[in-house]
């Protein structure tokens, strides 16, 4: 499975600039390991699948909405500044801050166990969201991202899973 999905990310480097049409079978974008070249050269609602991108959006507007804001516009607070309690901010999800540097592990570890101690209040959502519902909200925040964004998120996709 891992070398099969190393071959389509070094497909996915060679194709991208030539492809411009999403396929009808979509795959989930947690799956970003076989995401054909294709459909990454497109916008990323392109080919998410709406159903799943609906669910997380769902899960994200009762969750996750008070802090990161509307459609991950995140809070008129800079993110990058501590505030009085000691604590950064609840970043902002969309393409604007820094969510889309991490790897979906990363992203999904974030919302199981929370903000790492003494640098965010973010709880951890372990035993309150379900893995479907956590893997639904980091799609429905991929979702968010330009096209730019989401190319430049997939490389760090693709050297996360050969380490």
């Amino acid at each position: 499975m891992r070398r099969t999905s190393l071959a389509w990310l070094a497909l996915l480097g060679v194709a991208l600039p030539g492809c411009d049409k999403p396929a009808e079978d979509a795959p989930d974008a947690t799956a970003s390991a076989s995401v054909p070249a294709h459909q990454a050269a497109t916008k990323p609602d392109t080919w998410l699948k709406p159903e799943q991108v609906e669910r997380g959006r769902l899960v994200y507007e009762k969750h996750c909405l008070e802090c990161h804001g509307a459609e991950g516009r995140g809070q008129p607070d800079d993110w990058r500044v501590k505030g009085a309690n000691g604590m950064y901010p609840p970043p902002p999800l969309d393409d604007s801050a820094h969510a889309w540097h991490h790897p979906t592990a990363v992203l999904k570890q974030r919302i199981r166990e929370g903000s790492p101690p003494g640098v965010g209040d973010m709880p951890a959502w372990q035993g309150k969201l379900t893995e479907a519902e956590i893997d639904d909200v980091v799609v429905y925040v991929k979702s968010l991202w330009s096209p730019e964004v989401f190319r430049r998120w997939i490389e760090i996709e693709m050297r996360s899973m050969q380490n």
